[in-house]
């Protein structure tokens, strides 16, 4: 699956537009990471725990996109974009989002026609 934040995919035609696709998955933190992220808060530096977590869950919310598109047959999905919101105080949302198209049989040649 080709999944592009262009609104294109480069030598390849869209024959056909499938609509928006979207991946969602809402994670909470874990309160014992919680607090090994507080102490690394007090000396400063990344904090693992929550790198970890972030990447984990655009994964999951990636992979379900992708698993939609599939569903309507696409090939590629162009525009994808991810959006975070808080849900509540411990816990976030993130959505991967793109338009799900069929493309082409072939690449674009560069011959005349």
């Amino acid at each position: 699956m080709i999944v592009v934040t262009t609104e294109t995919v480069v030598g390849r035609t869209i024959e056909s537009s499938l609509g928006l696709v979207r991946g969602t998955t809402v994670r909470s933190r874990h309160v014992f990471k919680d607090i090994r992220a507080a102490m690394k808060n007090l000396v400063g530096g990344e904090v693992e725990e929550y790198t970890k977590l972030v990447a984990e869950t655009r994964e999951q919310a990636l992979d379900r996109m992708i698993a939609e598109a599939r569903a309507r047959g696409a090939d590629a999905v162009v525009g994808f974009r991810f959006a975070t919101s808080e849900v509540a105080r411990a816990a976030a949302e993130v959505v991967a989002y793109g338009t799900a198209v069929r493309l082409d049989g072939k690449s674009a040649g560069t011959g005349t026609s």
